[in-house]
């Protein structure tokens, strides 16, 4: 190699390792963000809550045993990172789980964290401890957990009753953070003890959540920020005024239409609109145990009458996609293809899948002058009230008359727990992007969260056995037959899965959305140039 070659080659190692280390060089410590809220979090347990409204607030707080790393925009089993894990290992054919723990933890109230903490957690959360959630909607993401036992301080295993290798995709969620074993779990409605880069400082209900750096967090050099600032604006315009006059750094994710972003582009074209998935699908769910929706075919009106190309291409501008309980492609892993779709109720052209909706309604005694009437419940946010008044809109067209009923948050799930209705448009949100997380919680009989209260022993079976198929291929063909069977039973007619931005200034940096919602606000990554 010639001198000047050399010289070459040296230099571009040089340039090479200032880019790579640029970056770090560049990250500021201090100052606190701004995120926008769209209302006060019904509590602050995330075990608890099956809302954003809490995880978001909440996250930043707590750490889990494993995290999907929140700087990779795609989850997925080869993202999860370790947190109060150091380590894991499968044994016993996996049937056995077990997690090496990470050493000197403090919780915010300066108690150390230990295994005991772990197996707490998950005794509660599968209903086998004195202490007990009010409510538990992720009780059947734990149903094949026969054991949890601590080896001293800083070991635990997981004994299963059959081989799950998604058990550790589902812990890695913003739902499932580690909580102390030295605090009742009601208390954690009302106040945060976590590990988490960030403290709970201040909670004003309906005003704001004020969170500030953990000194003692036990990541070197994390949180870059000094806190976070939350406030609550429950009117959605307001909320983008406040983003376009800098009164706060960041929107509430998944919070910003098309219509929304173009205006915003026009007032601060600076804003970056970052444009994604959230695995959370706009439903229909239908009281299955109660008139009038006990009866089979009023339940196939209602997925026949759900004009969802128009839902998409004109409630929503194009920002959705169609399909059945899993996240369709490209976002997701799992979602039904375009060909097994095509067999849904209700994906047809509009016109004639409503025709064959007002048949039925025939048959049953019912038309134009003698229409069905019932009340349509929806919770009292903007995200829902709009799918309402569309779905309502569209049973009209096949002679079914829908009162509209909003249900404050704090009321909205505890009324679909107790079936405290006839039908309701829903927005059902996925912890992880997997089968398990998705078909255990939704679908299986007698989940909490089944609000339609389908049930199908066969089906059921399919189910567990999908989850234990070490085969990727073998349980993708798995999840679609069951997917599709699903829909075609009309288990929670699936209307649209949500596409929308998240916007924020670009002085906020590593602000990194996923295509899930609920797993990427730990916040520890993210710092402010400015």
């Amino acid at each position: 190699m010639t001198n000047r070659r050399i010289v070459t080659a040296l230099m571009l190692g040089l340039l090479a390792a200032f880019a790579a280390t640029s970056d770090a060089w560049a990250q500021k410590y201090g100052g606190t963000l701004v995120m926008l809220h769209r209302e006060s979090p019904p509590s602050l347990s995330a075990h608890e809550e099956a809302t954003i409204s809490t995880v978001y607030v909440v996250m930043p707080t707590y750490n889990n045993l494993v995290l999907f790393d929140p700087l990779k925009a795609r989850e997925s089993l080869e993202t999860i990172i370790p947190e109060l894990a150091t380590s894991w290992f499968w044994s016993d054919g996996g049937k056995r789980l077990t997690f090496r723990l990470r050493r000197g933890v403090k919780w915010h109230d300066g108690k150390p964290f230990t295994a005991r903490d772990v197996k707490h957690t998950f005794d509660v959360a599968r209903e086998v401890s004195k202490q007990h959630f009010k409510v538990n909607p992720r009780k059947e993401w734990w149903e094949n957990i026969a054991d949890v036992a601590a080896a001293g301080d800083h070991e635990v295993t997981f004994r299963l009753k059959r081989p799950q290798p998604s058990l550790v995709v589902m812990m890695a969620s913003g739902y499932v953070p580690i909580y102390p074993a030295h605090v009742p779990p009601q208390a954690l409605r009302t106040k945060i003890v976590g590990t988490g880069p960030f403290k709970l400082k201040t909670y004003e209900r309906e005003k704001s959540v004020s969170l500030a750096k953990n000194p003692d967090y036990f990541v070197k050099g994390r949180p870059y920020l000094d806190g976070i600032d939350i406030p609550i604006i429950k009117a959605r315009g307001t909320r983008d005024a406040a983003l376009r006059a800098k009164q706060a750094d960041v929107s509430f994710p998944y919070d910003i239409t098309e219509s929304i972003k173009r205006q915003t582009q026009e007032a601060a074209p600076q804003i970056i609109h970052d444009r994604n998935a959230d695995t959370v699908s706009e439903n229909m769910i239908v009281n299955m145990k109660k008139p009038p929706f006990n009866d089979a075919k009023l339940r196939r009106v209602v997925a026949l009458a759900m004009d969802r190309t128009a839902l998409i291409r004109g409630v929503h501008q194009g920002l959705g996609q169609p399909g059945g309980a899993n996240l369709p492609l490209p976002h997701g892993v799992w979602g039904l293809p375009e060909e097994m779709l095509a067999n849904v109720p209700g994906m047809g052209e509009g016109g004639a899948e409503k025709e064959k909706a007002r048949q039925i309604m025939r048959e049953l005694g019912y038309g134009p002058e003698k229409p069905l009437k019932v009340t349509m419940s929806t919770r009292a946010i903007v995200i829902f009230v709009d799918v309402a008044v569309w779905a309502i809109d569209q049973l009209k067209q096949v002679w079914i008359d829908a009162t509209l009923e909003q249900v404050e948050t704090g009321n909205w799930h505890p009324k679909v727990t107790r079936r405290d209705y006839q039908i309701a448009t829903n927005l059902t949100g996925v912890g992880v992007d997997d089968p398990d997380a998705n078909f255990f919680e939704n679908y299986t009989c007698g989940s909490p969260r089944n609000y339609s209260d389908y049930c199908s022993p066969e089906l059921e079976k399919r189910m567990v056995q999908q989850s234990m198929e070490s085969d990727p291929q073998k349980r993708l063909k798995a999840v679609h037959e069951i997917d599709l069977q699903l829909q075609l039973d009309g288990a929670r007619p699936i209307l649209r899965h949500r596409i929308a931005y998240t916007s924020y200034w670009p002085y906020v940096k590593n602000y990194m959305n996923h295509q899930n919602t609920y797993n990427n606000y730990r916040m520890q990554e993210v710092w402010l140039d400015k």
